[in-house]
């Protein structure tokens, strides 16, 4: 079980919070050192955030939690002022940082990358079926990947998770949560299906997409849907069994970035029945190519359910990254000109 800091204790091994990490939308997170010589990633919670009791009890379940790629709580602090989440460290950072750079002394070749995406395939299956009761992450981006010395991918950043029952399916939330760009339809159009698991799946598919490509999946400056969204443009390459050009791809690395790429088509399915489970996803991506069925073709959302959900949901703002909020209207103008 993680163990209880006290703040002078948090200062104390963070050298008065003097070695900043980066700051996401729940608070800053510093660098640590333990008494046993073990650095630490110490990540400050903003008052508004904690919930006494409620935070305890998350605490309990998250720290309980061992698997190879999840990182590592390992202990927290709660006192009238102040709450915070003592992680293990990990020296090569956020994965964002290496699928997006264009310099040569951070990247990653095509095998790290297809290892780096079946490690996080498994640890999210682990979240969903592998503890006691199923936690649903709800932030699955390349920012929330850190990886260890050895490039080993931990899943981190359970601000926006939720528990729930192995047995419980469909999930109730009070609003849309997670990140512009990676968030499950179902999370806005209610007539597409209920929230379950499958929104995990759809962020797992969208980052996978990103990572087999090195590039972002949404540009709100493109002039037609196939340059908008990228994944369109992946279908119709691969659907008319045209080699597809990656910049640096290797001959022997062009089935795993294949198969990749029919693995996050099928994850990005519109309805969440369409999509696979996380356990089906690590098989898949296990297997060999020729096993993998073409997926249909991925759907941007239809115009008439924009209208419909215009008048509803202008309003609603959703968690993100260290950029701040964005809103609902926002979020359409990056997948329609």
């Amino acid at each position: 079980m993680p163990i209880r800091y006290s703040y002078k204790k948090i200062k104390h091994m963070t050298k008065s919070f003097k070695e900043k990490l980066g700051q996401g939308g729940f608070g800053e997170v510093y660098k640590g050192k333990l008494r046993s010589g073990l650095f630490v990633a110490v990540k400050m919670l903003r008052k508004s955030k904690a919930n006494g009791q409620e935070f305890i009890s998350e605490v309990a379940t998250i720290g309980r939690i061992h698997h190879n790629n999840v990182v590592r709580l390992i202990g927290f602090s709660v006192e009238a002022s102040t709450c915070a989440l003592i992680y293990e460290f990990m020296s090569n950072g956020s994965l964002d940082k290496y699928i997006f750079s264009k310099t040569n002394d951070i990247s990653l070749t095509y095998k790290q990358i297809y290892e780096i995406s079946f490690g996080v395939a498994r640890g999210i299956a682990y979240l969903h079926q592998g503890c006691d009761r199923q936690i649903l992450h709800f932030d699955i981006k390349p920012h929330n990947i850190l990886l260890d010395e050895n490039f080993i991918p931990k899943i981190s950043d359970f601000g926006l998770a939720k528990l729930y029952p192995i047995n419980k399916s469909i999930v109730t939330l009070t609003a849309a949560r997670g990140t512009i760009g990676y968030m499950a339809p179902e999370l806005f159009y209610h007539n597409i299906g209920g929230i379950s698991y499958k929104a995990d799946v759809y962020s797992f598919g969208m980052l996978l997409m990103e990572m087999a490509s090195k590039r972002k999946n949404l540009n709100k400056h493109a002039e037609n849907s196939s340059e908008l969204f990228f994944p369109l443009w992946i279908y119709d390459q691969l659907n008319g069994e045209v080699e597809i050009q990656i910049e640096d791809i290797t001959k022997e690395a062009n089935n795993e970035v294949k198969k990749m790429f029919l693995v996050a088509l099928w994850c990005i399915q519109l309805k969440p029945c369409d999509r696979p489970s996380m356990n089906k996803v690590v098989e898949m991506l296990e297997g060999e190519l020729e096993n993998i069925e073409m997926p249909p073709k991925p759907s941007l959302y239809p115009h008439e359910m924009i209208q419909e959900n215009l008048g509803n949901s202008s309003s609603q703002t959703l968690s993100d990254d260290s950029n701040g909020s964005t809103s609902y209207l926002e979020e359409k103008s990056m997948y329609y000109s």
